[in-house]
């Protein structure tokens, strides 16, 4: 049985216990506060930008001419210039699955040294999860500028900076979802004799395969889309024939290039979840 609240009822317990309907001044001070904070930061960026409704009207106005140079998209009809294009995209893909493998097997065993339930010594493990901050600080871009001041232009330093960018965030990733493990497959391995190695080989390793698979998987998408931007800068890949067609104004081309992408990373995107689909859920049916 439900019993209705007429609103003069609600209006006379308000009258009379007015702090009971509203939150107390502290924290709507707070609140105050941090939202006019807020909108000033807002203000003041918006100022200090230069973001005018001028500014923006005109960029939409040479937006519009651009987009309209992109169309109707560029079709190769020469093998040799589309082969280009084509050698453009396999070696971004090339550079992301490098990349991702390189950082994947340096991560891998740092990863173990940064979970608690591995590495019981505080010092060492709170040493090793910082590093892990301090590698993932560096953006790819930066890196990949760093290393083609070192190694020149080509898919090298792009390869590289995405590894060592991928070093901080597998060895991160990877040993939180160590740390998530459960203890009763160790405790079987241990009752029955089991070393420390066998621990991790036979009782961590299985429970933790799956999701480290996860892990590689959506990086290697990512890494894919970083690929690209990174070859805009000189580090080899369909990024620096884009970057090209850009520079001269090859408008048509270029929309053409940007759709090859797309259907790229779709494809990538499809697959990678096949894999994910078989694997990991073979590895569940086995639990």
């Amino acid at each position: 049985m439900t019993h209705h609240i007429s609103a003069e009822t609600i209006a006379a317990a308000r009258a009379r216990v007015p702090g009971a309907f509203q939150a107390p001044l502290s924290v709507r001070l707070r609140r105050t506060t941090l939202w006019t904070l807020f909108i000033l930061l807002s203000a003041w960026c918006i100022y200090d930008f230069g973001i005018t409704p001028a500014r923006i009207w005109e960029g939409l106005g040479r937006f519009g001419r651009v987009a309209s140079f992109m169309f109707p998209p560029h079709v190769w009809t020469n093998w040799t210039e589309f082969s280009e294009i084509l050698n453009g995209l396999g070696e971004t893909l090339a550079i992301a699955f490098l990349g991702t493998l390189l950082g994947a097997i340096i991560a891998y065993p740092l990863s173990f040294l940064g979970a608690k339930n591995i590495n019981r010594f505080n010092f060492l493990r709170l040493s090793t999860r910082r590093g892990y901050d301090v590698i993932r600080a560096f953006e790819t871009l930066i890196l990949a500028l760093i290393f083609i001041r070192a190694f020149g232009l080509g898919p090298l330093p792009g390869i590289l900076a995405i590894a060592v960018s991928e070093i901080g965030t597998f060895a991160k990733l990877f040993s939180e979802a160590l740390e998530n493990t459960s203890n009763k497959p160790i405790e079987g391995v241990k009752a029955s004799g089991g070393s420390r190695f066998q621990q991790i080989r036979f009782a961590i390793s299985p429970q933790v395969n799956p999701v480290i698979l996860s892990i590689l998987l959506y990086n290697f998408e990512s890494n894919v889309r970083s690929g690209t931007i990174l070859g805009i800068v000189g580090a080899g890949g369909i990024g620096f024939l884009l970057s090209d067609r850009i520079s001269a104004y090859k408008w048509d081309e270029a929309w053409s290039i940007i759709f090859l992408i797309i259907a790229m990373v779709y494809v990538i995107d499809w697959l990678s979840g096949l894999i994910r689909s078989r694997l990991i859920g073979k590895a569940d049916l086995a639990k």
